[in-house]
C-alpha cells in the first residue's frame, strides 16, 4: 500500500486540521468565552476610537460644535431599542420550537425514545442520559467495534486489505481516545461538548468503511463483512446523536445570548440617555494623559453602550462557525475554497 493511500486512510480528524485555520483563529471565533471575546472587541474598539486624540487636540469643543454627542447617543437609544426587539423575536422563535399540540409532543417523545432504546442495543446497556456522557459512549463503542474489526482481518489472504484496516483502525482508535479525553465529565451548556464531538470526523470514516466494503469485496469472509457493517452501524448512529446535540446547544446558547442582551441593553439605554441629557464641555474638564477628560467619557460611554451588539457578535460568529463546520450529515465532505 503506497504511502498517499495510508494518509487517505488516516485523514485529518480534528477540526483545525480540517479546516487549515490557525489555532488562534478558531480559539476566537468558538472555542474562547463569549464574554472574554465581546470584551476584547469592547476594549478593542476603545482604543481605536481614542486615536481620534491623536488626530485632533480640541475635541471637547467639536464634539459639541458639531452635535456628535447628540447624534451619536441618539441614534443608540434607536439602534439598542431595536436590538432588544430583534432579541425578543430571536427567544420567541427558540420558545415557539418547544410548543406544540399534544399529539407532536407524544411524536418527538417516540422518537427520541426510539432512538434511545437503538442506542442501547448499539452499546449494549441503557443510553446515558447526560449528553456528554451519551456521545462518549457512542464514540467508545466505535472505538470497540474497530478493533474487532481489526482482530477479525488479521491474518486475511489479502495483504493490502490487511494494511488498510491497520491504518484505518489506528486512525479511529487514536481519533476516539483524543474525543473520549476531551469529553469527559464536559458539562453541556458550555462548548466543550460540542467542540469535542466535531473533532470526531464521523463522515470520513463512513466512507472509508464502504469504500473498504466496495473494494475487497472478493476477498472479505462473511466474519469480517460483518464486522465492517457493524462498524459502519456505530458510525452511523453517532451522526444523528451529535446532530441532535448540536442543535440542543444551538438553542442553548440562543437563550443565553437573549437573556444577556436584555440585561445589558438597560444599562447601556441608561449611559446614552444620561449622556444625551447632562454631558456639556463642563461636565468633566481637564485631561487625563494628554488627553480630554470629555473624549475619555464620550469614549467609553460610547463602547459600553455597543456591549449588546459586542454580544450578538460574540454568540454569532460562533454559532455560525459551527453551523458552517456541521452543514453536512453523512459521508459528505465540504470544503472551503476561498480564504
Amino acid at each position: 500500500m503506497s504511502e498517499r493511500d495510508h494518509a487517505d486512510v488516516q485523514t485529518a480528524d480534528t477540526m483545525r486540521e480540517r479546516a487549515d485555520e490557525s489555532r488562534l483563529k478558531l480559539w476566537l471565533l468558538m472555542g474562547a468565552n463569549r464574554l472574554v471575546v465581546t470584551a476584547v472587541l469592547a476594549g478593542g474598539f476603545f482604543g481605536v476610537f481614542m486615536l481620534g486624540a491623536v488626530l485632533e487636540s480640541r475635541l471637547s469643543i467639536l464634539l459639541v460644535e458639531r452635535a456628535v454627542i447628540e447624534g451619536v447617543f441618539s441614534a443608540m437609544l434607536t439602534a439598542i431599542i431595536t436590538a432588544v426587539t430583534l432579541v425578543v423575536t430571536i427567544g420567541q422563535l427558540v420558545v415557539s420550537q418547544e410548543n406544540g399540540p399534544l399529539g407532536e409532543q407524544r411524536r418527538r417523545m417516540r422518537d427520541t425514545m426510539d432512538f434511545r432504546d437503538d442506542v442501547t442495543v448499539l452499546v449494549g446497556e441503557p443510553a446515558p442520559a447526560d449528553p456528554s456522557a451519551f456521545l462518549d459512549r457512542l464514540v467508545g463503542t466505535v472505538r470497540s467495534r474497530a478493533i474487532a474489526l481489526e482482530d477479525a482481518i488479521e491474518g486475511t489472504s489479502s495483504g493490502a486489505l490487511e494494511d488498510e484496516v491497520t491504518a484505518f483502525v489506528d486512525s479511529i482508535t487514536g481519533n476516539a481516545d483524543a474525543v473520549t479525553g476531551r469529553i469527559e465529565g464536559a458539562r453541556f451548556g458550555t462548548f466543550d461538548v460540542v467542540s469535542a464531538a466535531m473533532n470526531f470526523n464521523y463522515g470520513w470514516k463512513i466512507f472509508q468503511v464502504e469504500r473498504l466494503q466496495d473494494e475487497h469485496e472478493d476477498v472479505l469472509t462473511p466474519a469480517q463483512r460483518d464486522a465492517l457493517e457493524r462498524l459502519h452501524e456505530s458510525l452511523v448512529m453517532f451522526a444523528p446523536a451529535r446532530e441532535h446535540v448540536k442543535t440542543l446547544y444551538f438553542q442553548w446558547e440562543l437563550i443565553d445570548l437573549s437573556r444577556l442582551i436584555l440585561y445589558t441593553s438597560v444599562p447601556a439605554l441608561l449611559v446614552s440617555g444620561m449622556m444625551l441629557t447632562f454631558v456639556t464641555p463642563d461636565t468633566l474638564p481637564g485631561t487625563t494623559l494628554g488627553v480630554e477628560n470629555l473624549l475619555w467619557l464620550h469614549a467609553g460611554a460610547f463602547t459600553f453602550s455597543l456591549i449588546p451588539f459586542f454580544l450578538l457578535m460574540a454568540y454569532v460568529v460562533r454559532i455560525t462557525t459551527l453551523a458552517k463546520r456541521t452543514l453536512a450529515i453523512g459521508p459528505l465532505i465540504l470544503r472551503d475554497s476561498q480564504r
